[in-house]
Formats: C-alpha cells, sequence, structure tokens
C-alpha cells in the first residue's frame, strides 16, 4: 500500500498545476474585455524557468484580462479593445509590472516575451500584490 501511496503521489501534484489558458484568478476580477472585430491580438511567452499569471491592463489601470503561462509556453489573447495597454505578472511570489505601455489598433500583433532578470531592472518594476488583484 505504501508503495502505491509514493506512486501516486507525484500524479496528484501534478495535477494541481495549471494549464496555459487558464483564468487561475476569475473569481477575484471583473469580467474579460474583449472587443470582437478588431482584430487584435497580444502574444506573451514565458521564458522563465517557471510557470506565471499574465494580467492585460488598460491605459486607465481597468483590467481587461489575466491568463496562467507554463514555462517555455506562450497564449494569444485576442480581440483586444482598441486602447494603450500594459502587462503584469505574477512569478512565483514575486509581482511585476512591464514598464512598457503599448498601443493597439485595429488588426495589430504584439509579441511581449517575460524573462525576469535582475540586471535589466530597466524593463520592470515590482509591484504588491495588491496593485496586482485591483479590479
Amino acid at each position: 500500500m505504501k508503495h502505491l501511496l509514493f506512486l501516486l503521489l507525484p500524479m496528484l501534484v501534478f495535477a494541481q498545476r495549471g494549464k496555459t489558458g487558464d483564468a487561475t484568478f476569475a473569481h477575484r476580477f471583473p469580467p474579460e474585455v474583449k472587443q470582437e472585430g478588431t482584430g487584435s491580438e497580444l502574444i506573451i511567452a514565458n521564458e522563465t524557468d517557471h510557470d506565471i499569471i499574465a494580467l492585460v491592463r488598460g491605459q486607465y489601470d481597468e483590467y481587461l484580462r489575466h491568463i496562467y503561462i507554463r514555462t517555455k509556453e506562450e497564449f494569444t489573447f485576442k480581440d483586444l479593445p482598441i486602447t494603450r495597454f500594459y502587462v503584469q505578472f505574477k512569478a512565483k511570489e514575486f509581482y511585476f509590472e512591464d514598464l512598457k505601455r503599448t498601443v493597439v489598433n485595429f488588426g495589430e500583433r504584439h509579441t511581449l516575451q517575460f524573462f525576469y532578470d535582475p540586471k535589466q531592472k530597466i524593463n520592470y518594476k515590482k509591484i504588491t500584490e495588491e496593485q496586482f488583484f485591483k479590479p
């Protein structure tokens, strides 16, 4: 019986890990904001060695969408509203905000590769959990 438990334990731990595309914290945010017909896309590639949560905010700090992205995978947000946006990340126990603001126009496709390198602090700033989860 003990041997069976040791064989099943790794499967139980693995099963708790999210999949790329999961809206892990949907219960903590308002509904997603989509604008059909814009043809706009944002691809976020997770270049770190751990899973992340990526959150897209509009130009007035309003919540647009969030998604779980596994390590070395990417996710495409489609039908983004036409706006200026920025991205926040939850990586392990830390929260970051990308300092770059990007304008999305009709039919545009943007790619953002997330990797956190302490030497490149000019790209990101640390934020609090409260800043990340504000509606």
